[in-house]
């Protein structure tokens, strides 16, 4: 885990049109401090959950368990994998909400890329090989550099579930950093782009949204934990 400092910041798409309608509008956020999982949840670690559970391991797709970022988990399943690690260490571990995850990934920066306002293919896996992006689906985590902050992978490789109910604007979005929630919610955001697309969707402003059940090849998570 890596320990954030509280902060502010300008959330979504500072560049007006550049961006999709749903990163807008740009609105201050103020977060609280926070710790945030360095690396993506790994196969490694959710195999040991679904061993001591009795559930069905997570599949593969054969590119590889041990420290693959973990790939077809739903948000609900995200969810039960959370409340075991909570059981299993008497911690609070929980998902990032939305606005803590923009903040993470912008490492103290205002670019759309956590290192700058240009897109590099070594420092991220996505769609196309380069450099350092030799992969042909997901890189093992940590395999590209750290931001600012020590965060690995927090855009491209696998996109993140966050705890946030999908609405298609900022129009009342929350100033502390909350997360917005609802009980009877049709779509959950993901974030951070994936191994198999461009660098436009691997953007930190980026959203996507998935039903809550939904099970992806391109879909992990990465925990966060209050201090």
């Amino acid at each position: 885990m890596q320990a954030l400092p509280a902060g502010s910041y300008l959330m979504g798409d500072a560049e007006a049109e550049f961006g999709d309608a749903d990163e807008r509008p740009v609105h201050p956020v103020s977060v609280r401090g926070f710790s945030i999982a360095r690396h993506a949840v790994t196969f490694a670690q959710y195999d040991a959950y679904t061993d001591a559970t009795g559930r069905p391991r997570a599949d593969d797709e054969g590119w590889g368990r041990g420290r693959q970022p973990l790939i077809h988990v739903s948000w609900e399943e995200a969810q039960a994998f959370i409340h075991w690690l909570n059981e299993a260490s008497g911690l609070h571990y929980r998902l990032p909400s939305e606005a803590e995850w923009e903040y993470a990934a912008r490492a103290g920066g205002k670019a759309h890329f956590p290192w700058g306002e240009r897109y590099v293919a070594g420092l991220a896996n996505g769609a196309g090989k380069a450099g350092a992006d030799r992969y042909e689906h997901t890189a093992p985590v940590g395999s590209f550099p750290a931001s600012a902050w020590g965060l690995y992978d927090m855009v491209g490789n696998v996109e993140q579930w966050v705890a946030d109910c999908y609405h298609e604007s900022y129009v009342g979005a929350p100033a502390d950093g909350s997360a917005v929630d609802e009980e009877r919610c049709a779509q959950r955001v993901r974030r951070g782009g994936s191994w198999g697309l461009a660098p436009w969707f691997l953007r930190v402003e980026y959203r996507n949204s998935a039903a809550p059940g939904t099970q992806s090849d391109a879909i992990g998570l990465r925990v966060a934990r209050d201090e």
